[in-house]
């Protein structure tokens, strides 16, 4: 139980360190982000490989509500597979291919109003800085979930020389330590106890709810995914139902 004792404690400190570094530009997201949700913007969040757990924690999720759109490829998200079909390979390897992440967002027809959240730990991946310079490009501002520390340790590896975090308008840092993982085993070369999870689960959901106060300063009343465990419960049901309008509405202009 050491390693799992040592685990906790260490990942608790760099919450707390999230807490007391990153509060100025959690905010300025949350402005970000609440000025455009209140025009009818869109706030596209986007992550490949293991970053993509932060766009599903943002939506959908219970708690969470219309503004937000989790731009998730299949191709880049694998789940359980490592080898065989859908395998580790082949999600890693698409991370690599510059000009894969422009393709994408030819997908789209984005808004005057619309955002991006583009989450990387390392912020270095071709993948990760096209959509940035993409998004960038269409005359969108992007907020950053990184490692500061890691990506500005990395050699860049995007044709431009750019990061994730040279082409961000915010950066909100996950803290994470250089290869995520913090725990050092005898016996093992390698750290395990990835931290990432915890720390960008944190970033989002700070996020989401100093979106939520915003917008409500605003006069503007999100429309909430409940949750739906509450079973015959008709107020959560009818809920849900406003939350799916609500949601279909807002996806208006991306296929216009």
């Amino acid at each position: 139980m050491r390693a799992a004792l040592d685990y906790f404690e260490r990942t608790l400190a760099r919450l707390r360190r999230l807490r007391d570094t990153q509060s100025e530009a959690i905010d300025r997201a949350a402005t970000l982000c609440a000025d455009r949700i209140a025009c009818g913007g869109l706030i596209f969040c986007f992550g490949a490989g293991h970053s993509r757990m932060m766009c599903e924690e943002m939506t959908p999720r219970q708690g969470g509500f219309v503004g937000f759109y989790a731009l998730v490829e299949q191709a880049l998200s694998n789940h359980a597979a490592i080898v065989g079909p859908n395998g580790l390979r082949g999600a890693l390897h698409l991370e690599k291919v510059e000009g894969y992440g422009e393709e994408l967002l030819k997908n789209f027809k984005f808004g005057a109003h619309d955002a991006f959240i583009v989450i990387s730990t390392s912020g270095i991946r071709p993948l990760i800085v096209d959509v940035a310079l993409g998004a960038r490009a269409r005359g969108l501002p992007v907020i950053a979930v990184v490692s500061r520390e890691h990506c500005e340790q990395s050699v860049p590896v995007h044709s431009t020389g750019k990061k994730l975090i040279d082409v961000s308008d915010i950066v909100l840092d996950n803290q994470c330590p250089p290869g995520d993982c913090i725990i050092e085993l005898d016996g093992l070369e390698w750290r395990t106890g990835p931290i990432s999870t915890v720390t960008g689960g944190m970033l989002i959901n700070m996020l989401r709810v100093a979106v939520a106060e915003k917008l409500l300063a605003r006069g503007h009343k999100p429309a909430i995914l409940p949750s739906h465990q509450f079973v015959g419960n008709t107020s959560a049901e009818e809920q849900l139902d406003v939350f799916y309008e609500a949601y279909r509405k807002s996806l208006a202009h991306l296929f216009a």
